[in-house]
């Protein structure tokens, strides 16, 4: 039997943990909060996105960084195996659009409580309050861990799952990557990710709250096309946010911080320009009398029109039976390519998750083993991973925790 001591009670702690009990050690948890799953409570809007239900080709289509090194260990604990265990536990689940699973209460807490149950069940000790100062390293080879009052703990493996430096209110405060750099490893850099954009411009204040479904966004550099996609977005008092433009922010954060990007909106991606002209006209057609302002309630929110009346550079109060055919491509333009300049992400304070972390060229990926020292295990969002919204990125933590957890026992 193995003495196993995990830092971080988040996702891939705790599966770690129970991974390494069920080969019969025992097993230490420690977390600094006050309870387990701080992170897991606020995901998903307080829901929990568990994990997402598509085949295993299209997850890896959903991780944007090092996407490689997971083949090992999500075929060792896939979406559907973290499914099972949770419905065995007795959280039951259902799925959702674009494939996302949630409990089927819609409680995050749910999810906590199966996994605590399973912690339990397990004979896992936890220890909740519990500040882990440093890892105990000689000659290459892991010897424990390091309390505050310079108390030292004898383990024969430590399993690092101290999550990233996003939502810092729930303990991730980058400990993890700490105790790498200590330890010799590299950490690369670090952006905040899944996270909104600021903009330039102020007209996104006037657009506050307002939530636009089944659009196209662009992300240019230039005339490149640094990412493209489909889906729902939201406007903001300082930019624009919503699960298709926090998918962009993984994509496009290390461009930005060189400088601004273009950011081009199709609001009615369904039809070609051909088509949207020819619903412009059945649409002028039935308020010939109207001035131009007042005619565009059948196309956009309410919200929106003042906006796009503007960016048509149409005269608002001009009669509709007097817009030009020129003047209406002006307005087919304004719908086809609403353009905003990304300036900035916003902070780690309103991030998802943290892009960047300890380089995976330096860990085993069928174990989550250090390299470089022996006894030493990396889990969850320390590791350089991480996907798009959608689940993805806790199965990342479910796979790789359960990894590192029967790594850690073998």
């Amino acid at each position: 039997m193995r003495k196993i001591g995990i830092i971080g009670g988040g996702a891939a702690g705790m599966i770690a943990a129970i991974a390494a009990a069920e080969e019969g050690h025992e097993v230490h948890l420690y977390e600094k909060n006050e309870k387990l799953g701080k992170k897991i409570y606020i995901t998903g809007k307080g829901r929990c996105n568990v994990t997402n239900a598509c085949q295993p080709e299209d997850f890896f289509g959903n991780v944007v960084t090092n996407g490689k090194f997971l083949y090992s260990s999500f075929y060792g604990f896939t979406n559907q195996d973290m499914m099972d265990f949770l419905e065995q536990e007795g959280c039951r689940l259902k799925t959702e659009r674009g494939q996302r699973v949630f409990p089927e209460s819609d409680k995050s807490s749910d999810v906590i409580r199966a996994l605590a149950h399973s912690l339990e069940k397990r004979g896992v000790s936890v220890h909740l309050r519990h500040t882990v100062e440093d890892v105990w390293i000689e000659e290459g080879k892991c010897k424990g861990l390091c309390f505050p009052g310079n108390r030292k703990e004898a383990f024969d493996r430590i399993i690092v799952a101290t999550g990233g430096l996003s939502y810092p209110t729930t303990g991730s405060t980058g400990d993890g990557y700490r105790f790498a750099k200590e330890a010799g490893h590299k950490v690369t850099e670090c952006f905040p990710a899944l996270v909104p954009f600021e903009t330039a411009e102020s007209v996104v204040k006037d657009l506050q709250g307002l939530a636009l479904k089944n659009v196209e966004v662009k992300v240019l550099k230039g005339k490149k096309v640094l990412y493209q996609d489909f889906g729902e977005m939201l406007f903001t008092h300082f930019g624009v946010s919503g699960p298709v433009l926090l998918s962009a922010s993984s994509y496009v954060a290390k461009m930005l911080k060189k400088g601004p990007l273009e950011l081009s909106i199709d609001l009615k991606p369904a039809l070609t320009r051909e088509q949207l002209d020819g619903r412009i006209l059945r649409d002028f057609e039935g308020s010939l009398n109207k001035q131009y302002k007042n005619s565009l309630g059948g196309l956009f929110p309410s919200k929106l029109i003042p906006v796009m009346v503007e960016r048509s550079g149409i005269d608002p109060d001009k009669k509709v039976n007097e817009v030009t055919r020129q003047e209406r491509q002006q307005l087919v333009e304004a719908i086809k390519n609403f353009r905003l300049t990304l300036t900035n992400l916003r902070g780690y304070h309103e991030a998802i998750i943290t892009q960047g972390g300890v380089s995976v060229k330096e860990v085993d990926p069928a174990t989550m083993e250090s390299r470089l020292v022996t006894g030493l295990y990396f889990a969850g969002e320390v590791l350089d991973l991480d996907a798009v919204t959608g689940g993805f990125n806790l199965q990342v933590a479910w796979s790789t925790g359960w990894a590192a957890g029967k790594g850690a026992g073998e």
